[in-house]
């Protein structure tokens, strides 16, 4: 390869570098200093890369910059030169002189984010909270060691799967701070994960609740054995747990840093575990047998495999649900996911061996202790007996104690069942299982008082809630979230009030079970979608295992406690439908936006083999609206009644010549996409770029839509300006027409008196023609008659010809809306006026079989006589300009004359369409005396003959027609194919 010398590195960064080196990336995983490969210079901000390939270019190498932080497809990225930048002439300026990234005195440094402890250490602590010491003894007593394995293995077996889904999901991509909330709403989408970021970061907040409560149990024993409480049991288990919520706070407040040295209790618990696996095996003293402990053997072993219910507890789920929360620490690297130096690797494999080696030891902790210790014990020496003694009961008889009259009255204070501290009791050295106790419920109390702001925090952060964002600011160089510390402490001090841990466990629960549900869904539902964005590093996972994990959480959710299942799944669907409602600006490529594709393409590709039917037609219309917001009226007609019913395409047609360069049309058309959103119109936009007018719409009509998707009616607005605009312009305008007709489209031109353009005053607001899509979004909307309620008016609909039937069926859609629903609809139809009743009742009976609800009909006898004078006098004005005044002349002069103007009129075809020309006079005058203060006035468009109708004749056929009307006038007609039918087949 064809190298250039790099300048000289700082001593301790020999070697030669390559642009992304000297861009600042790194190499394979090396710092900059450790990267080699020079393979170009600097050119105007970008990069000029001399390759053997034998010529320059501005092409680019691939780097690590280049991709990152995207978001939209086809976003261009820093550093990366556009196509435009590629085909354009190349323009080579000097390099700028040195290297800003080698400047003197500058280090080649790594720089990392500091590896606070590994996150199976973290896991571990937090998964080891409360529940191993001080209830999973007495679960083993209620449960007994078969079905307490089997709470253990239930549990592990869904946060194995969790686990397993935390890991795929993590290792798609990077990982952000947020953790458990960051995983699932990038994954699903802001609807769900939102809802579960808020659910998780609660369940965080109670959790430290949870294990104070805990902490502040133990040393309530140990004043209770001291005789020293400050109150009585239940108020001074609140009095502690109040000042160590207060005391971790402090800590948490001081930072990452001192919080990162809880590594200090994983080595505590180690040694209070190590210390109570000695204890199992050292013979035990008198006062260790009065209090239940035998060392090990096969017959307490025996009578502690089945179970014994006691007390309101006493029931299976009821003690998973006690249980469960233990298992929940897994979340805990992943929530501290924008701390760890590399979350993709550190998740997977500290979440996995966290939930291996803790599943190991509370297995070996339920067989053990209940191997070595009876059910019921009285912890008074006085209750030695010989072996064998007469009226002794119970299994510890044979080992000569007599515990039968507290264990009948069930009022033993010590023994499996009842004595909460049997470990410390069990163990060699008891203030070692104390220590334990302290750094197992401090450090998973730490670890959720940490999880929860920092969860909160990011959902704070992208503003799916209101009144939240208060909590997101953070402060200091490490973005604490110090408003979320104490909210999350306020929460944390509420429950600790209820003083019984029994009771807050399940609360819990049910939170982490349906965070769990989504966890796994987000990873099913990713699988599933196919998307090409979905491919996850880790790839031991099943997307079959996830949804079992998913069903399995909302299973047990209920077998746990119903109502509280109840009341989380209320509160997801709740914030779930606030989040569909308000439609926040966000776009993070969810498995949603994957899977809506999928159905999309799914259906669309499944509605072509679906053969068309009358009863199914529906109106689907090509607008042709320019720039939306240059005629909003129009979008608002067309989009009113196709909303929630058919296809509606914005169409626009830049004109400019072929060889000219393509406008950045992709910027404006997401702009026009948002600017429909905004006003809630559910209609596509899309644009071409033709020599002109006419060409560009036979372009859309042709290319507009997907398989059976696809417009069949071409709607636009009325041509106003026909008499002064260019001839050329006016004949395209009527050649569009008839090109629609040829495309086999039905036409609906909308004439509004004050027309429908409103580009000049868009324009002199904004300064000029938006570019910026957010711009055009928020630019003041427009307000037209088609977004007001209509009242009691009248829709008058002139079905003078028969087209099928689309003359009525749009404004039958139109009257379906609430906003139009209490104008009546008269029908007006043209007849002799000697069968005024006879074809008044034969339209009656037709509009009755189409069941359109049309029953107020009028016969119009008078539609053929002679206009005004007045009115044939302003028709004939209209035409003057357009005449060529060909007098006598023969057909060839006459062809002559017309060489070059098609649109002028000549004496033979004025005569020829005399009639026609006054009918639509007549019709205007008709339209004007019963229809002038209607809603809206729906009339059948007239049709002229191709070739032997000029378009300044038929455009004066529109414009008298509709002339001076108030109302909206929309002129309809059909493809001449049946549109509506009474047949039930």
């Amino acid at each position: 390869m064809s190298e250039l010398p790099c300048p000289e590195p700082p001593a301790r960064c020999r070697g030669r570098f390559t642009i992304s080196t000297l861009l600042g990336v790194e190499e394979a995983g090396r710092p900059p200093c450790e990267a080699a490969g020079c393979e170009g210079t600097h050119l105007s901000g970008s990069t000029l890369c001399t390759r053997t390939f034998g010529y320059n270019t501005v092409d680019v190498v691939p780097a690590y910059e280049h991709y990152a932080n995207s978001k939209g497809v086809g976003e261009a990225r820093r550093g990366r030169p556009s196509l435009a930048d590629l085909r354009s002439i190349l323009k080579v300026r000097p390099a700028e002189p040195g290297w800003p990234w080698l400047s003197p005195g500058a280090t080649c440094t790594h720089s990392r984010c500091p590896h606070l402890c590994p996150l199976q250490i973290r896991c571990m602590l937090n998964i080891w909270g409360v529940i191993l010491y001080l209830r999973l003894p007495w679960i083993t007593a209620q449960a007994g060691i078969a079905l307490t394995w089997l709470i253990i293995l239930m549990s592990v077996t869904v946060t194995t799967i969790t686990g397993l889904s935390i890991s795929a999901i993590s290792t798609n991509g990077k990982v952000k701070s947020g953790g458990t909330y960051f995983l699932i709403s990038r994954s699903l989408g802001p609807e769900l994960g939102g809802s579960i970021g808020l659910i998780f970061a609660f369940a965080n907040a109670v959790a430290v609740a949870m294990h104070t409560v805990g902490f502040a149990e133990t040393v309530r024993d140990l004043l209770q054995e001291h005789d020293s409480l400050m109150v009585d049991p239940t108020n001074d288990i609140r009095i502690i747990g109040v000042v160590t919520a207060t005391v971790l706070l402090g800590i948490s407040l001081a930072g990452m840093e001192w919080e990162a040295k809880v590594v200090l209790f994983f080595l505590v618990i180690l040694v209070s575990f190590a210390n109570y696996l000695v204890g199992t095996v050292i013979p035990a003293t008198a006062e260790k047998q009065a209090k239940g402990f035998f060392g090990y053997r096969a017959d307490i072993f025996a009578q502690n495999l089945v179970p014994s219910w006691r007390g309101p507890e006493g029931s299976f789920f009821s003690l998973f649900s006690i249980f469960f929360p233990s298992a929940t620490g897994i979340l805990a690297g992943a929530n501290i996911s924008g701390d760890l130096k590399d979350p993709a690797v550190a998740i997977p494999k500290g979440t996995l061996m966290a939930i291996f080696w803790t599943t190991m030891s509370y297995l070996v902790l339920s067989a053990t202790i209940g191997a070595c210790v009876v059910r019921d014990a009285s912890g008074s020496l006085n209750d030695s007996v010989p072996v064998g003694s007469p009226g002794c009961e119970g299994l510890a008889c044979s080992f000569g104690w007599n515990f039968t009259d507290c264990a009948q009255r069930q009022s033993c204070p010590y023994g499996l069942s009842n004595h909460y501290q049997v470990m410390s009791m069990v163990s060699g050295f008891g203030p070692l299982i104390t220590a334990g106790i302290f750094g197992a419920t401090l450090s998973s109390a730490l670890a959720c008082l940490v999880s929860a702001p920092k969860v909160f925090q990011c959902l704070c952060k992208d503003q799916l809630y209101p009144l939240i964002g208060f909590f997101g600011k953070g402060y200091g160089k490490n973005n604490e979230p110090i408003r979320g510390y104490v909210l999350t402490y306020v929460i944390a001090v509420g429950f600790i009030l209820i003083a019984e841990l029994n009771a807050i466990a399940p609360i819990i629960s049910n939170f982490f079970l349906c965070s769990y549900a989504l966890i796994n869904f987000s990873c099913f539902h990713a699988s599933v979608t196919n998307s090409p964005g979905w491919r996850p590093s880790f790839r031991y996972y099943s997307k079959w295992a996830a949804l079992f994990g998913a069903a399995i959480s909302v299973v047990i959710m209920f077998l746990l406690t119903w109502w509280a299942a109840l009341i989380a799944l209320g509160i997801v669907v709740f914030l779930l439908g606030y989040v569909l409602y308000k439609k926040p600006d966000v776009n993070w490529g969810s498995s949603m936006q994957a899977s809506s594709y999928n159905m999309a393409l799914s259906y669309s590709v499944g509605l072509s083999e679906v053969d068309e039917h009358i009863k199914n037609y529906r109106p689907q219309c090509l607008v042709l609206t320019g720039p939306p917001n240059f005629r909003p009226a129009l979008v608002d007609f067309v989009g009113t009644f196709t909303k929630n019913l058919s296809l509606m395409i914005c169409g626009n047609v830049l004109i400019g010549p072929r060889k000219q360069k393509m406008p950045e049309s992709r910027l404006t058309s997401d702009g026009h996409t948002r600017w429909l959103l905004k006003r809630k119109i559910k209609a596509f936009y899309t644009n071409v770029l033709a020599e002109d007018l006419r060409s560009g719409v036979q372009m859309l009509m042709q290319a507009a839509g997907l398989g059976k998707m696809r417009p069949n009616i071409l709607a636009l607005g009325y041509k106003r300006d026909w008499q002064v605009a260019a001839p050329q312009s006016v004949e395209d305008y009527v050649g569009i027409l008839h090109d629609a007709f040829d495309f086999k489209y039905g036409v609906c031109l909308l004439r509004m008196k004050e027309g429908l353009n409103v580009s000049r005053a868009v324009q002199s607001s904004t300064g000029g023609a938006q570019t910026d899509p957010g711009e055009l979004a928020a630019e003041q909307q427009a307000s037209t008659i088609f977004q007001s309620q209509q009242g009691k008016k009248t829709i008058d609909i002139y079905w003078l010809f028969d087209d099928g039937g689309l003359t009525l069926l749009i404004p039958y859609l139109l009257w379906r809306k609430k906003r139009w629903g209490k104008c009546k609809i008269r029908v007006f139809v043209g007849g002799q006026i000697n069968r005024m009743d006879e074809e008044r009742k034969a339209i009656v009976s037709l509009l009755s079989k189409f069941r359109l609800g049309f029953h107020e009909v009028h016969v119009l006898p008078d539609i053929n006589q002679k206009p005004r004078p007045e009115h044939i006098k302003r028709f004939d004005d209209l035409v003057v300009p357009f005449r060529l005044n060909d007098g006598f002349k023969d057909e060839a002069a006459v062809s002559e004359m017309r060489h070059g103007c098609p649109w002028k009129i000549s004496d033979e075809e004025l005569h020829k369409h005399r009639a026609k020309s006054l009918r639509q006079v007549r019709l205007n005058e008709i339209l004007l005396e019963h229809s002038q203060d209607a809603a809206l006035i729906a009339i059948t468009l007239p049709v002229g003959r191709k070739g032997g109708c000029p378009s300044s004749l038929y455009m004066a056929w529109l414009e008298s027609l509709s002339w001076d009307l108030r109302p909206p006038v929309v002129l309809t007609r059909g493809n001449q194919e049946n549109v509506l039918t009474f047949y039930c087949q």
